[in-house]
């Protein structure tokens, strides 16, 4: 790991257990997996096709009960996706609406609650089986024009 910067994260596999450790945010995503440093200091690569779901943490304690679909639209600006994974699981979240911030290695999420353990969490595009748009929050395309100010005296000698 190039950098002393690292977040907490929990990476939930398919077929095998959960792995918690820290990962660089800026370099955790290589060719053959992800990067994790372990809380015992050892570093791993873990393969793509092993990986469920790659959640950013507050605390690796938490509990595991958390929502996967909104409840109602999401307020926050991006775009509202359901991301349907291999085992059948669906989970939804917001992404941003900005093309040059998608990963080349798969799709980072807000989840639909703010007040759960997860912060973000990242999905390897192997592990989709497919990603649908359900709205655009916040389009600069649907900006309101602002009301003119009322009138409030007649115009006696306007011209």
């Amino acid at each position: 790991m190039a950098a002393s910067t690292t977040k907490k994260a929990v990476i939930r596999r398919f077929e095998k257990e959960s792995l918690a450790g820290y990962v660089n945010p800026v370099s955790y995503l290589q060719p053959a997996g992800v990067e994790l440093l372990s809380a015992q200091g050892n570093v791993s690569t873990v393969p793509y096709d092993e990986i469920k779901t790659i959640a950013f943490v507050r605390d690796f304690e938490a509990g595991e009960p958390e929502r996967h679909v909104f409840q109602t639209r999401p307020k926050m600006e991006g775009l509202w996706v359901s991301l349907r994974f291999r085992d059948g699981d669906v989970m939804e979240g917001v992404m941003p609406n900005n093309l040059l911030q998608l990963e080349h290695y798969g799709f980072t999420v807000i989840p639909p609650d703010p007040y759960s353990n997860n912060q973000r969490v990242f999905i390897p595009r192997v592990s989709l089986r497919s990603v649908e748009v359900l709205g655009v929050v916040g389009s600069p395309l649907r900006r309101r024009k602002p009301k003119p100010p009322a009138k409030e005296q007649i115009g006696l000698f306007d011209e």
